[in-house]
This record gives C-alpha cells, structure tokens and sequence, in this order.
C-alpha cells in the first residue's frame, strides 16, 4: 500500500502530467456524455481529415488557402452528390431485391440441411435438423419485426437524415476555412505550459491522420476492386457485396472474416457447388490478401506498432463504449494509450535525471 501511495504522489506531483490527466478525463467524458448528439461533428471532423491533405498539398503549388478549400470543397460536395443519386439509389435496389429472394434462399437451404441425415446419419439426425430449422425460421421473424419497426420510424429517420446532409457540409466548410482559428481557440483554454500535452498529441496525431486518410482510401480501392471483380464473375448483388467488403476493412481481421458469410451464401444459392462458386471465394481471398499485404503498408505510411491482440481488444472496448465511432478509432485511440503510457514514464525519467543533476551540482 505504500508503495501504491508513494507511486501516486510522485506521479501527480508533476503539474505536467496532472494536465495531461485532466485534458484525458474532460475528452472520454464529453465523447461518453455527448458523442451521440456530437456525431455530426465528429464526422465533419474526420471529413476535414480528409480533405486537408488536398488543400495543403495545392497551397504548397502556390495557391491561396482560401481558394485551395473553395475548389476542395467544391469537389467533395460533387462527389457526395454522384454518392448520393448514382450509388445509393444501386444499393437500395439491391438490398430489396436481396430481400425479396431470402424466402427463396431459405427453402433451399431447408432442403439441403434435410438431405444431411440421409448422407451423414453419424452426424446429424433429422430431429437436430428440425430444431435448427425452428430456430432459423424464429431469428429470421424477429429480424422481420425489427425491420418493420424501423420502417415505421423510417420517416423521421429520413427527416434527420437530410438534415445531417446539410449541417455536415457546412461544418466540414468551416472546419477547412477557419482551421487556425479554432486550434487557437482551443489551445487558449489550455495551460501555457503543457509540453507533456503536446508531446502526447505530436506523437498521435500523424498517425491519426494517416489512419484516417488511409482507412478511406482503402475502403474506396477495396469496394472498388471487389465490384469490378464481382461483376467480371457475374456475382449477384455486385454492388451491395463490394460496399460490405469495403467497410469490413474498418474492424481488422474480424471484418474479412464475417463479410465473407454473405458473399458466400450469395455465390452458393447462384451457383452451387462447383467452378464459378471456387471462383468467387478465390479472388475473394486474392483481394484480402492483396489487401493486406500490400495496400495497406503502402497506405499506412506511418507503422501504427500495435500488436493484433492489442488492436481486437481495442476495437472490443472502444466498440462497445462508442459503437461505429469506437470501432472506426479504435486503432488510434490505441495509438493514444500507447502514446501515453511511452510518454509518461519518459517524463518521469526525466524529472528523476534533473533532480539528481542538482543534488549533484
């Protein structure tokens, strides 16, 4: 106990990390308290991300900043508009169509789950079949439920909706135009002194950056790669397939894993057993492994140095506190802790050489 006593009072005696602390406590506490009503922001804050890099990179050619975001801005606004009319309106479409079969596919699939006593009695028996398909036809009338109840409540979804796609924009515009002003705002309410602060940001914000940066790149290039594949194979569903192989890249190695159900259970109900079904899986595989072989160490310039255990625990914890914008950040508010847990001793180390110089001088 008193080494746990001692251990606290020379920890917190430094003002620096007392800072440090604070700063922590009021950010998880506002992200936990607000983060539902925050989100819009958060989301132009990650958009704003995005398009620095570009704007940055034209006032390096020598364009002004405020004419380098109108043309940003202008391109991204065009971009969310072919978003929003030409693949949106494609992925609804399927989606019903996909809907519409699902009766279909589940008559199948109680066909063949009734033909596995007859070929493997060893196994499986038809009472254990029965109960199975018992508790797929409950899970799939709950699901229906639910979906009903979402339909009901769809118009104030979509009230809140185009909403979002007018507050999003202007924030993402102010966010670029008035960059300087509002970091120089928010530091003004922090101590002069707070080295060990920016040192802890210095060190995570590249990488959160990078990542961010990265993670929508390769959302793009994956979805991108798998559609063209996908209806190069004459996969059904193309599209509403290659936007769910886009975004699993969001949550390592599970991701990859669960996306590969659907596609699966597409390929099979199309085709069944045989060459074209291999086909899909295999360049299903091709592009994962391409995936993370090779684009992501070419995107992912700065080395993030987090274990992948550390990187599941992560998206498990911040996943479950924040739900999309946990799993969406849980590599860099990882990248945080580490950053934290490398700085604070180093400052300690620090303090412990200074004092030790003067007891000797």
């Amino acid at each position: 106990m008193n080494l746990l006593t001692a251990w606290f009072r020379r920890t917190f005696a430094d003002p620096q990390v007392v800072i440090l602390g604070i700063v922590l406590v009021i950010g998880f506490a506002v992200v936990l308290g607000l983060g539902r009503m925050l989100a819009p922001v958060f989301a132009s804050i990650v958009i704003a991300y995005l398009l620095e890099a570009v704007v940055a990179q034209l006032q390096r050619v020598g364009m002004p900043r405020l004419a380098a975001v109108l043309l940003v801005f202008l391109l991204f606004l065009a971009s969310g508009l072919f978003l929003l009319l030409g693949l949106v309106p494609m992925l609804f479409r399927q989606l019903s169509q996909l809907v519409q079969q699902l009766p279909n596919y589940i008559n199948q699939g109680q066909v063949l789950l009734l033909q596995l006593p007859e070929r493997y009695p060893q196994l499986v028996t038809e009472k254990q079949i029965q109960q199975l398909i018992e508790n797929v036809g409950t899970e799939v009338a709950t699901a229906g439920q639910l979906l009903l109840t979402w339909s009901l409540g769809s118009v104030g979804n979509v009230v809140g909706l185009l909403a979002l796609l007018v507050l999003i924009p202007v924030l993402v515009f102010f966010l670029l135009k008035d960059k300087r002003q509002l970091i120089d705002w928010f530091s003004a309410y922090l101590p002069t002194d707070r080295h060990l602060v920016s040192a802890v940001w210095v060190d995570v914000e590249a990488q959160i950056a990078n990542y961010v940066r990265g993670k929508a790149g390769e959302i793009v290039l994956v979805g991108a790669v798998t559609y063209i594949t996908f209806v190069a194979l004459g996969l059904q569903y193309a599209a509403l397939l290659a936007t769910m192989v886009g975004f699993s890249v969001l949550i390592p190695y599970i991701g990859a894993a669960v996306v590969t159900i659907p596609i699966a259970f597409v390929a099979f109900f199309q085709w069944g057993w045989g060459w074209d079904f291999g086909q899909v899986i295999i360049a299903y595989a091709i592009i994962q492994a391409l995936d993370g072989n090779v684009l992501v160490p070419l995107l992912f310039s700065e080395a993030l140095n987090l274990h992948p255990v550390a990187i599941i625990v992560a998206i498990l914890v911040f996943g479950g506190l924040w739900g999309f914008w946990g799993i969406f950040f849980a590599i860099p508010l990882a990248t945080l802790v580490q950053a934290v847990l490398k700085a604070w001793p180093r400052v300690m180390r620090e303090d412990s050489q200074q004092e030790e110089n003067t007891n000797i001088a």
